[in-house]
């Protein structure tokens, strides 16, 4: 999933003119005067986002630079409309918020399979003359133009879907845990920042029944200012429902680094503080019962805290159950 996870792309879309109106008069052999009948044009091609639950990045848009739909074609004579232009579908990964990249706000947000939001709507159809007959004004000698199309710069951005997202400095431990918990194979080495994308793990739990887990890559003190993978990382734990805090046992103080995460997600964003969380002592192979029972009164009280080892495999069934507890 690594090289090949796009989370972010920028493109300049244009949504398609509208045809124009027709300016046509009925002429037949013995009606020299009949009337206008010029039908109206066809509307341009809208941009359309469909939701695609087997996507899981936006690798495959990375490389269209420009998204255009057709022109609606112009009305003819006899009432006749023009063709509507062809809509550009872009199938996009359930998470996908699209932005218009000048202001920066929101145009839509694609969460459903299937789902389809009109990114930018296609110019409405000129009317033809047939259309301005009146009482008064039998022949119109006017048609309208069609309609321009939208143009705007978008920038579409992934956020994970994940149940649990795992929060954690590099080096915590949150890879070897996703390996051992999933089938998912994220790359395992012990310095900072081996995972420079976020990896998706499904855990099966008791009864078949399964949750997703997200090791998103390791936050360090001043990701919230942009520093080390910072934002760009933080926005994927925004979609979590719980937040797993993995700090290994060895850390100088397992109670403070706990809280200098905490304080990173709340300068970042202070409703991830409303999240469920929960709080795992990795690498605790290394701890006897005693110095188990020493390291408690460094625990935050209010989250349930649980010891694991990914490596000797103790504690992960403890962890899996007070995990499913928290999400149901």
């Amino acid at each position: 999933m690594s090289e090949n996870f796009i989370d972010y792309v920028k493109f300049h879309s244009r949504s398609g003119n509208g045809g124009a109106g027709c300016l046509h008069f009925h002429r037949e052999k013995f009606k020299p005067q009949g009337g206008p009948d010029g039908g109206d044009g066809g509307r341009g091609g809208h941009i359309i986002l469909k939701g695609n639950a087997q996507l899981w990045t936006l690798l495959h848009l990375k490389y269209r630079k420009h998204v255009v739909a057709e022109n609606g074609h112009g009305g003819e004579g006899q009432n006749r409309t023009g063709a509507y232009g062809k809509d550009e579908v872009l199938e996009v990964p359930l998470g996908t918020v699209a932005r218009n990249a000048e202001t920066g706000d929101v145009i839509c947000e694609i969460n459903q399979d299937g789902e389809e939001v009109i990114l930018a709507k296609g110019g409405r159809g000129g009317k033809g003359n047939a259309f301005f007959v009146t009482s008064t004004n039998q022949a119109p000698e006017h048609a309208q133009p069609g309609e321009p199309g939208i143009e705007q710069w978008v920038v579409l951005e992934l956020k994970l879907l994940a149940d649990v997202g795992l929060v954690g400095f590099p080096n915590a431990g949150k890879s070897t845990l996703l390996s051992v918990v999933s089938a998912a194979k994220p790359k395992i080495a012990d310095y900072a920042f081996t995972t420079l994308t976020p990896n998706l793990g499904v855990v099966a739990y008791r009864d078949n029944q399964s949750f997703v887990m997200a090791d998103i890559p390791g936050i360090i003190e001043g990701a919230a200012e942009g520093k080390g993978l910072g934002l760009r990382f933080l926005r994927h734990i925004e979609r979590n429902s719980l937040l797993l805090f993995l700090v290994p046992a060895d850390a100088g103080h397992v109670g403070k680094e706990y809280e200098i995460l905490l304080n990173e997600l709340r300068k970042y964003n202070p409703e991830l503080l409303d999240k469920k969380r929960l709080l795992a002592i990795s690498k605790s192979d290394m701890l006897d019962e005693e110095l188990k029972r020493g390291l408690k009164s460094e625990l935050p009280p209010d989250v349930p805290t649980v010891f694991i080892s990914a490596a000797a495999q103790t504690g992960i069934t403890e962890l899996k159950d007070l995990i499913w507890k928290h999400l149901h």
